[in-house]
C-alpha cells in the first residue's frame, strides 16, 4: 500500500502558500454559483430588453411609413376610384386579383376565375396562379372572407395594412441579424436606425405597396437571420432542426412571392458555393442549404402548376451541378497551395460546364423562352454586342435597371452608414483573404483561423456568409439599381455588427499595436450610441416635418377616364394600350385587356410589341388588323408617350419601336445607316388629325388633356 507523507525538512512556508492557494480555490468555487447565476439573469434581461426594442422598432416603422402614405395620398379621404388610380402600373395589376376573389360569389368560383382566366389576355385563356406570384392576394382574401372584420376595416386597407406589417418583420429580422452577429442588441437598433433614415434608398414601400418585393424580402431578411444563426458551431441537435425548419419557410415563402426569387437565391448559392471552396463553411450545412433552396424552389413550381421558368432556372441547374461535381472530386480540399488551386479551378469549370450544359438540356425539353428577354438584356448591358430587341432595350432604356447613380452614395454617407460599411468590408475582407489563404495553405487544419505573428486573425462561419453576401449583392446593385434595396439594408445590418463586434475591434486594435480588452468594450459601445446620437439630432426634426407635412392625391385625368370607361362601355369590351394604364384600367373598371405588365411571358412580350405600334409610324389598315387580331375593341393613346421628352433620343419608346422595324428615329441626331425612312407618318399624331384613311377604322369617342380613346370599327 503506497502512502504519501511529507518530507522532512521542507519549509513550512511552502505548506502554508499552498493551504492558501487550496483556501483561495475553495472560495473561488462558493463564488462561482453566484457569479453563474448573476450572468444568467444579465442575459436574460439583456435578452429581454433586446427583444423588447426590436418588436418595438419594427412597428414603429411600419408605423411611420403608413403614416408617409396616408400624408402623401390622404388615402383616407379620397374615392375608391382614386385608392385603386393610386396602385400603379402592375402595382394594380396584382391588387385586381386580389379585388377578383373579393367579388367573386364564391370562394370556389374566385379560384375558378384564376385559374381560367380570360380577362388578363383577350382571347386567351391562362392560368394566373401559374404565371404570377399571386398567392399572397389569394390567401388574404380568403382571411378577409372567413375573419369576422368586414364591418371594421375595408377590403383596401386590410391589404395595405398587412404589407406594412411586413415591414415590421422586415425591420426586425434586420435587427436580430445585426445581433446575432455582433452579440449586442445594440448593434441591432443602430442598423434598424439606419434603414429609416435611408429610406429613400432601402425601401420604396409606401408608394408601391402591392410591389411582389414588399412581399418578399421580409421572409428574405428572415431567411437570412436563420442562416445566420444555423452557420453558429456547435448547434444544439434540436435547435439546428427549428433553425432548419425556419429556413425553410422562410425561403419557401420568399420564393412564392416573387417572380425574381431564382435569381436571388442564384447570387445566395454563389455565396455558398465560394465559401465551401474555400474552407470557410461546414460542407454539411452547405449541403443542407443547397438542398432547401431546391426543395423550396420545386414546392413552389408544384404550386404553380409547374412553372416552366421555375424548372429552367440556372439556379436548378447550379445547385445540381455543385452537388454532381462534389461527388466527381471527392479530394478536392487536399493537397498542397499550388495543387488545391488547380483542383479548385478544375471544380469551378466542370461546375459552370454542367450548369450550362443542364439547363440548356431543360430549356429544350420544356421549349422555355420565358425569360431570354432577361438575358438578352444582360448580355446588352454588360457590352456583349448592341441589340435592337425591342424587349431588351425597353429594360435598358429604363433608369431602375440602369447603373447605381452616384449621388445614393451621397446620402448613405449623410448618416455615416456607408462610412461604417467601407470600414466593417475592409476589415473583414482582410480577414477572409487571410482566412481563405490559410485554408487553402494547410489542408490539415481547415478552421477559419489565420496565425499573423503574435496573433490570431479569425472569422466566424455565419459572419464570412453576411460579408461574401454583401459583396455580391453589392455588385447587382451597382449594376441595376433597383436591386439596391436587396444590398441597401443589408449594409445596414453589416455596417451595424462590424461598429458593434469584439472581433472586428480586437483585430484593428491589434493591428495597430493598441490591443486592450476594455478599449474593445469602449469602442463597440461608445461609437454606435454616439452614432445613434448623430442620427436622432439630424434627423429626428426632418422625419418630424415629414410627418406633418400634408399632401393629396390629384390625377383628374385618369380618374375622369375608368369613369367614362365604367359608364360608356360594355363590361365584355377589350382595351388596348400601354401596359402600364391597362393595369389600371383592369383594376378600376373590370375589362378585358390585350397585354399587361406582367413580362415574363414570350407570347405576350410579342403581344405587347404589337400593340405598341400605335406609338409607331405604321398605317392605319395595319395598325387596325394587329388590334382586330387581339379582339380590341377600344384603344387608348397617350400623349405623355406620344411626345415623350422624360427618356433622351434612342430610349423614347418611339424610338425604340422606330429601331426594331428598321425606320430612322424623329429629330436631330444621328441614325444607324441601314435605317430607312418610314413609309407612313407616325400613327398617334396622324390620327388626331381626323384624316379619312384613320376615321375608316378608328372613332374618337373619349378625350381629355391626357387620353384619347378611340373605337375600333368591325367590318374592316
Amino acid at each position: 500500500m503506497i502512502s504519501i507523507r511529507q518530507r522532512k525538512g521542507i519549509q513550512t512556508t511552502e505548506v502554508s502558500e499552498d493551504y492558501v492557494a487550496q483556501e483561495e480555490n475553495v472560495k473561488l468555487e462558493n463564488k462561482l454559483p453566484s457569479s453563474c447565476t448573476n450572468r444568467r439573469l444579465w442575459t436574460i434581461l439583456s435578452f429581454t430588453i433586446g427583444g423588447t426594442v426590436a418588436l418595438c422598432t419594427g412597428l414603429l416603422t411600419s408605423v411611420y411609413l403608413a403614416t408617409l402614405h396616408e400624408n402623401d395620398l390622404w388615402f383616407s379621404n379620397i374615392k375608391e376610384v382614386e385608392r385603386e388610380i393610386s396602385f400603379r402600373t402592375e402595382c394594380g395589376l396584382y391588387y385586381s386579383y386580389y379585388k377578383q376573389m373579393l367579388q367573386a360569389p364564391t370562394l370556389m368560383q374566385g379560384f375558378h376565375g384564376l385559374i381560367y382566366d380570360n380577362k388578363t389576355e383577350s382571347m386567351r385563356t391562362i392560368n394566373l396562379l401559374q404565371r404570377m406570384n399571386i398567392y399572397q392576394e389569394v390567401f388574404l382574401s380568403i382571411l378577409y372572407r372567413v375573419l369576422p372584420i368586414q364591418k371594421y376595416i375595408e377590403p383596401v386597407y386590410f391589404y395595405i395594412y398587412t404589407l406594412f406589417g411586413l415591414q415590421a418583420i422586415y425591420v426586425t429580422a434586420l435587427y436580430i441579424t445585426s445581433w446575432l452577429l455582433s452579440g449586442t442588441w445594440l448593434s441591432g437598433l443602430l442598423a434598424a436606425f439606419w434603414y429609416v433614415t435611408n429610406r429613400i434608398d432601402t425601401t420604396r414601400v409606401e408608394f408601391t405597396i402591392p410591389l411582389r418585393e414588399n412581399w418578399a424580402l421580409p421572409f428574405f431578411a428572415i431567411q437570412i437571420a436563420a442562416i445566420t444563426y444555423f452557420l453558429r458551431p456547435n448547434l444544439q441537435p434540436l435547435s439546428q432542426r427549428l433553425t432548419l425548419l425556419a429556413i425553410f419557410i422562410s425561403t419557401f415563402l420568399f420564393s412564392l412571392t416573387w417572380q425574381f426569387n431564382q435569381f436571388m437565391m442564384l447570387m445566395q448559392a454563389l455565396v455558398l458555393f465560394i465559401l465551401d471552396s474555400l474552407d470557410m463553411l461546414p460542407a454539411v450545412k452547405v449541403t443542407w442549404l443547397y438542398g432547401i433552396q431546391l426543395t423550396g424552389l420545386l414546392l413552389v413550381c408544384i404550386l404553380q402548376f409547374f412553372n416552366s421558368m421555375i424548372l429552367g432556372s440556372l439556379l436548378i441547374s447550379f445547385n445540381l451541378s455543385v452537388l454532381i461535381a462534389r461527388k466527381l472530386q471527392k479530394n478536392l480540399k487536399t493537397g498542397s497551395f499550388l495543387n488545391r488551386l488547380g483542383k479548385l479551378l478544375l471544380h469551378l469549370f466542370v461546375v459552370l460546364c454542367l450548369t450550362l450544359f443542364l439547363n440548356n438540356i431543360i430549356k429544350k425539353i420544356l421549349n422555355l423562352k420565358s425569360d431570354e428577354h432577361i438575358f438578352k438584356f444582360l448580355k446588352a448591358k454588360f457590352g456583349f454586342g448592341a441589340t435592337r430587341d425591342f424587349d431588351a432595350n425597353l429594360y435598358l432604356c429604363e433608369e431602375a435597371f440602369g447603373l447605381l447613380p452616384f449621388n445614393t452614395f451621397e446620402r448613405l454617407s449623410d448618416t455615416l452608414l456607408f462610412y461604417a460599411y467601407i470600414f466593417v468590408l475592409s476589415i473583414t475582407v482582410i480577414a477572409a483573404l487571410a482566412v481563405a489563404f490559410h485554408n487553402l495553405s494547410d489542408s490539415t487544419n481547415q478552421q477559419s483561423m489565420y496565425k499573423m505573428g503574435e496573433y490570431t486573425i479569425g472569422l466566424k462561419p455565419e459572419t464570412a456568409y453576411n460579408l461574401i453576401h454583401t459583396i455580391l449583392f453589392g455588385f447587382l446593385a451597382l449594376s441595376t439599381m433597383r436591386m439596391k434595396y436587396l444590398w441597401t439594408s443589408h449594409m445596414c445590418v453589416f455596417a451595424s455588427f462590424g461598429l458593434c463586434s469584439p472581433e472586428i475591434w480586437e483585430l484593428l486594435l491589434k493591428l495597430i499595436h493598441l490591443y486592450n480588452p476594455k478599449r474593445i468594450c469602449i469602442m463597440r459601445y461608445s461609437i454606435p450610441i454616439l452614432i445613434l446620437l448623430y442620427l436622432c439630432y439630424k434627423f429626428w426634426p426632418g422625419m418630424m416635418d415629414e410627418l406633418s407635412e400634408l399632401r393629396e392625391f390629384y390625377d383628374p385625368d385618369t380618374v375622369e377616364l375608368m369613369n367614362w370607361i365604367n359608364s360608356n362601355t360594355p363590361r365584355k369590351a377589350v382595351f388596348a394600350g400601354s401596359m402600364q394604364l391597362l393595369a389600371g384600367v383592369k383594376l378600376c373598371t373590370g375589362r378585358t385587356l390585350t397585354n399587361h405588365p406582367h413580362y415574363e411571358d414570350n407570347s405576350l412580350r410579342e403581344r405587347t410589341k404589337a400593340v405598341y405600334q400605335i406609338y409607331a409610324k405604321r398605317a392605319p389598315e395595319e395598325v387596325h388588323a394587329l388590334l382586330r387580331s387581339f379582339g380590341t375593341d377600344y384603344v387608348i393613346l397617350e400623349d405623355s408617350i406620344c411626345y415623350e421628352r422624360r427618356h433622351r433620343r434612342g430610349c423614347r419608346l418611339r424610338d425604340l419601336l422606330d429601331i426594331a422595324n428598321g425606320h430612322m428615329m424623329d429629330g436631330p441626331g444621328e441614325n444607324d445607316p441601314d435605317l430607312k425612312l418610314a413609309g407612313h407618318p407616325r400613327f398617334c399624331e396622324e390620327i388626331k388629325r381626323n384624316l379619312p384613311p384613320y376615321t375608316a377604322y378608328f372613332t374618337r369617342v373619349f378625350q381629355n388633356k391626357t387620353f384619347h380613346v378611340y373605337k375600333l370599327s368591325r367590318n374592316k
